[in-house]
């Protein structure tokens, strides 16, 4: 497949341009990323503390805008006005691909409205590295982060329980031994995978049976991102018969001697 760098010198095309940015390591961010961020207008984040430290590890100068669930709606209007203008603006979050249970996904849809232009850089994602570490089928459902309710917890378990592939699902340490007793009540027979502080220092993955998980004598830290397998599938039977099976089919059939009137007549 043929590389087409981008170059310093080169214009990029206008429009909001969604950022995937390290889930724990700063060294995951790619060459593209880095670009596009000190070549943007505005950079919209969800907390300025966290992203400043990415912004000046690579000496990103661009003008840092704090854009979260709680007042994305209300930044909308001015940034949609802002791309109208021709402006190139960058999404981020404070780790992983932006959107994705992460803000964004408003300003994507309005984006889509207006006709302006959205171009998606490819990246680090919680999801993906999980998935190529779990061992497990190719095939999955990504569920999100954990409802806190537990009402919402036994209905969506009972639900995803019914799905014949992998499921992965974000959940904080602190609830994770509270959710415990369901996912082995709902998933005994698969496997699961902890991943723990991906990409950091201290990244762990842990491995267990779902029927044979206990609850942690501490509460595991960090946000954890969990991979169910997929369904075990019981093997079945064998059908074919033994050579002593064969055998006395074989002596059975030789002693019957013909059929009348619906009665057999076995041959002495």
């Amino acid at each position: 497949m043929a590389i087409n760098p981008l170059s310093h010198n080169k214009e990029i095309k206008k429009g909001l341009y969604l950022v995937p940015t390290p889930i724990g390591n700063l060294g995951d961010i790619t060459y593209r990323a880095i670009e596009i961020l000190k070549k943007s207008d505005l950079i919209l984040c969800e907390d300025t503390r966290v992203s400043i430290k990415l912004l000046e590890k690579f000496d990103i100068k661009s003008k840092l805008i704090s854009n979260h669930k709680f007042n994305e709606k209300q930044n909308l209007p001015k940034i949609i006005d802002n791309l109208k203008n021709g402006q190139i603006i960058s999404l981020i979050s404070d780790a992983g691909t932006p959107g994705i249970s992460d803000p964004g996904a408003i300003l994507v849809k309005e984006c889509v409205k207006e006709k302006i232009n959205i171009t998606p850089l490819p990246g680090a994602s919680a999801v993906n590295t999980s998935l190529s570490a779990s061992g497990f089928s190719e095939k999955y459902f990504f569920y999100g982060f954990f409802p806190s309710k537990l009402k919402d917890i036994k209905n969506d378990l009972r639900s995803l329980s019914k799905l014949d592939s992998c499921i992965i699902f974000f959940i904080s340490s602190k609830k994770f031994n509270k959710a415990i007793p369901r996912i082995k009540e709902n998933f005994s027979d698969r496997m699961i995978l902890i991943c723990r502080e991906m990409t950091k220092y201290y990244e762990e993955y842990l491995r267990y049976n779902v029927k044979d998980l206990k609850i942690f004598d501490e509460n595991l830290k960090g946000e954890l991102t969990i991979v169910l397998s997929e369904k075990k599938r019981v093997k079945k039977a064998s059908l074919l018969l033994s050579e002593s099976d064969k055998n006395d089919i074989k002596k059975m059939i030789k002693k019957i001697k013909y059929k009348r009137n619906n009665k057999f007549y076995f041959s002495k």
